[in-house]
């Protein structure tokens, strides 16, 4: 069975030297632009030093409480359109350079939309430098005598870098004069007159307290973001545009006709710092060079013209500054050969792109493509820096999304606490850009509010202060003694001084030839000669020990007083290391204590989490509560409405539901009336009745003259339709009936037939024929108490009700009845007894069931007539 494979364990993350519980706010600063023209509208003004205002345009409809809405924002400092670019420079840009060369890292970035200003404030304008030609001059000016020589300090691919000795940084120099492009010296160096105004600064800024044990050496690289594509802008490749051909990954097309530039990639190094791999770094001696160099990387980049700017930046530009430092020997000649005392501090300086619009800019293709890269990544910006502030302000841990854009994945060290943030806001005031320009100060106000940890200062080196001058001072003071004895100055020639001096001393040699056998003069010369030099040497000798003496008596003082001061310096060193171990005793509690209050604090901190969380939680169950209650109070609101509605419909409806009975109900009483009368007229009719003699019916005209007595109907309700009196007969013979004729009727071989002229005759009752009409006549066949066929008419007037409808109400009825003269029997004979009441109710059932009948149709209804008993089944009697 083969083993698990064990997972590689990782590197434990080294600590950041930042201090954590001290932090600074990201430093934000606003410049305003002039106006192009006087007549230009403006939305922006400047209250004081550290706030703008803006406010709508002429036409621009934004009202609160019936005024327009004025928006003030406030800054670490504000720039109006009167303020020169070195006054900007020594409020943001010097207080980074003085890091910089102090050991901190720096980032400097300017953003507002297109045509804002802001490749003017970083770059500057012929005869008026920007921040970073200044940056520059001021760099140089404060460590110009202390430089290293070229080459002694050399930077790794791993963003790195190395002490070289004086051999090999010689054999890089003579091979970089070896090179077929002459290199002139800095100092004879010819300045391209392109941008020789620009670099031509008069201040002489320099940082107070620089080290002067030091060696300094600075390099700078340039590099641009586009498209989320890195570039370098120093590459000595053959640099072309990228075509507008792109894949479906959103990357370009890589085709034979043409070479694009090779994009650089980011990669982080062994203290997580980001940097860009491969990117050139060049290391320069002066302005002018750094500058040029810049210049020459500036001509690369990428520009294009737009509605809104002439030369609008299409992609980000990153300037960085590295300054490389060591400390000197002891002996203060060369730099200390020790990697950990090297410090590396950078400095970047940002020329953002424009954020625009596209419906502004016209933009189209290709430029439509780089403008919404570069909203893309600023929006990216935007993000990082509100997830940072909501987890600052509460306490959340939300991963800050840096990796989205290559911009924000670039500079993530200096958000994380790696060097001072500040950022310039260029606003353009006129009115056209006034919702971009409002956006931008919203951005700003909430950057300010971000806090970056302040980074820790670099350890101090243990060598003694002071070493370069005593090393120039010792060198100075032998070159004077030297130029003081006539010998020659140059360090070479040295020794040759020396012997040339002591053979100035002796007396010179006489001519040593002998021409004459009896020559007896030029010996003797020769050996007086030589003994005064041999005089000479001896006495020199004897100065010589006692100079030796002297010396070996100096220096056996000097030891004695160096032991005394030894025995001194120790007892000193003991009393200091007493003191030391009793601070470090002092330290050690301070620290428990330091760690008890930490310990302290974070109980603190997270009941406070806690009690925030708590307190969110019940804020927002009280605002859940307070929605609820006021969707329930909505809803009660609505209930009570639509309750109160139905009240009314339902009050409404029952009205008319009663009127309708009380209606019906007078239409059955007067049908019961009226056949109670009819009954009557017939039993008086039997009663009066002679015997022997044909009985005889009376007349209508008498019923009409004297009209029998009838119980007082109940007066009809209000909403019912009010009764008409009507004749027993027909006023006009204009008026149309409806003869209602049901089916089941028998016809009559009578001579005398009902006719109604201009009648429409129907079998049953219906709504169009009742609104055609004014009088309604029903025909109804019962057989009589002789067995006789009794037709009667019974008669109404149409009414139109208040629902739209046709009501009748009945007014008189006619009866036909045809019996024979031999056959008919009296209703007072025993021998036929009186029906009983049942029987005759049951006569005038079907009359009432089919007479007491309201045909009702509602306005406007589209399912037809609807009909509508008004009267209710008449009960039985028990």
């Amino acid at each position: 069975m083969k083993a698990a494979r064990m997972k590689t364990p990782r590197r434990p993350v080294p600590k950041k030297p930042s201090n954590p519980c001290v932090k600074d706010p990201v430093g934000v600063y606003c410049r305003v632009r002039p106006l192009s023209r006087p007549d230009q509208e403006c939305c922006i003004e400047v209250i004081d030093e550290t706030t703008v205002q803006i406010h709508p345009p002429e036409g621009y409809r934004i009202f609160r409480n019936g005024e327009y809405r004025e928006t003030q924002y406030s800054f670490k400092e504000v720039f109006g359109t009167l303020v020169v670019q070195k006054q900007l420079f020594d409020v943001v840009a010097k207080p980074l350079v003085e890091d910089l060369i102090r050991g901190k890292n720096g980032l400097l970035f300017t953003y507002g939309v297109t045509g804002s200003g802001k490749t003017h404030t970083m770059t500057g304008s012929p005869g008026d430098g920007g921040l970073l030609p200044r940056c520059l001059d001021m760099i140089f000016n404060s460590i110009g005598p202390f430089q290293a020589k070229r080459f002694v300090f050399k930077l790794d691919d791993k963003n790195g870098v190395d002490v070289q000795c004086e051999v090999d940084a010689l054999l890089e120099r003579q091979k970089r004069d070896a090179m077929p492009i002459p290199k002139t010296p800095s100092g004879k160096r010819q300045i391209d007159p392109e941008f020789a105004d620009m670099i031509n600064v008069q201040d002489h800024c320099k940082v107070e307290d620089v080290d002067e044990d030091n060696v300094y050496s600075v390099f700078v690289s340039y590099i641009e973001i586009y498209n989320n594509y890195i570039y370098d802008l120093l590459e000595e490749a053959p640099f072309e545009p990228i075509k507008p051909k792109w894949n479906n990954c959103n990357t370009p097309v890589r085709n034979g006709d043409f070479i694009p530039p090779q994009s650089k990639i980011l990669r982080e190094d062994q203290n997580h710092n980001m940097y860009v791999t491969g990117c050139t770094e060049v290391e320069v001696k002066s302005t002018e060079e750094a500058f040029e160099v810049f210049w020459r990387g500036q001509k690369k980049r990428r520009i294009a013209n737009t509605q809104l700017n002439r030369e609008s930046s299409r992609s980000h530009s990153v300037f960085i500054i590295k300054l490389a430092q060591a400390p000197l020997d002891a002996d203060g000649d060369n730099v200390l050969q020790e990697k950990e005392q090297i410090t590396l501090s950078q400095l970047s300086l940002v020329d953002l792109a424009g954020s625009e619009r596209t419906n502004r800019t016209k933009a189209e293709g290709n430029r439509l493509r780089e403008a919404g890269n570069i909203n893309q990544s600023l929006m990216t910006l935007r993000t990082c820096i509100e997830v940072l502030r909501e987890n600052q302000m509460y306490g959340t841990n939300k991963m800050v999304p840096y990796r989205d854009s290559k911009l924000t994945h670039l500079f993530k060290n200096y958000f994380d606490g790696e060097g001072k943030v500040r950022m310039i806001v260029c606003v353009n005031p006129k009115a056209e850009d006034y919702e971009e320009s409002l956006q931008v100060m919203r951005f700003a106000e909430m950057t300010q509010e971000v806090e970056v940890a302040r980074p820790a200062d670099r350890p101090i080196c243990g060598l003694t202060p002071g070493r370069r001058f005593r090393n120039q001072a010792f060198r100075e003071e032998l070159q004077r003694k030297l130029e003081m004895r006539g010998g020659p100055i140059n360090e070479e020639t040295e020794e040759q001084a020396v012997s040339e001096l002591l053979l100035q001393n002796f007396p010179p040699l006489p001519s040593c030839e002998l021409l004459d056998i009896n020559d007896d003069q030029t010996l003797p010369k020769v050996i007086e000669v030589l003994e005064k030099r041999h005089k000479l040497r001896q006495m020199l000798s004897e100065e010589i020990a006692k100079t030796v003496h002297a010396f070996k008596t100096v220096l056996q003082e000097f030891d004695s007083s160096v032991v005394s001061k030894e025995n001194y310096i120790q007892g000193k060193l003991s009393e200091k290391e007493k003191t030391i171990a009793g601070q470090k005793m002092e330290l050690e509690r301070l620290e428990k204590k330091i760690k008890t209050l930490e310990y302290k604090i974070h109980i603190l901190e997270k009941t406070a989490t806690i009690y925030e969380e708590d307190k969110r939680n019940l804020q927002q169950e009280l605002e859940s509560k307070s929605q609820q209650l006021q969707r329930q109070a909505s809803d009660k609101r609505r209930m009570e409405a639509r309750l109160q509605g139905m009240v009314t419909e339902t009050s409404v409806k029952w009205e008319k539901e009663c009127e309708r009975r009380v209606a019906a109900k007078q239409l059955e009483m007067q049908n019961k009336l009226w056949v109670k009368d009819e009954k009557l007229k017939q039993l008086k009719a039997i009663v009066t009745e002679p015997k022997n003699e044909k009985p005889e019916r009376p007349s209508r005209v008498r019923d009409r003259e004297k009209p029998v007595q009838r119980s007082v109907s109940p007066p009809p309700a209000p909403s019912a339709p009010p009764v008409r009196l009507r004749h027993r007969r027909s006023r006009s013979a204009g008026e149309r009936w409806v003869d209602h004729k049901p089916p089941s009727n028998v016809p009559t071989e009578t001579v005398m037939q009902p006719q109604v002229p201009h009648a429409i005759t129907v079998a049953a009752a219906s709504e169009k024929a009742l609104a055609k009409c004014d009088k309604y006549m029903l025909t109804h066949q019962e057989l009589a108490s002789d067995g006789e066929i009794e037709t009667k008419l019974i008669k109404g007037d149409v009414f139109k009700t208040r629902g739209g409808g046709q009501a009748v109400q009945f007014t008189e009825i006619e009866t036909l009845k045809q019996e024979s003269p031999t056959g008919r029997k009296r209703r007072s004979s025993p021998s036929n007894p009186d029906p009983p009441e049942d029987a005759a109710d049951s006569e005038w059932t079907d009359v009432e069931t089919r007479c007491s009948v309201a045909v009702e149709m509602r306005a406007g209804s589209a399912l037809g007539p609807g009909y509508q008993h008004h009267a209710q089944p008449k009960r039985r009697k028990p």
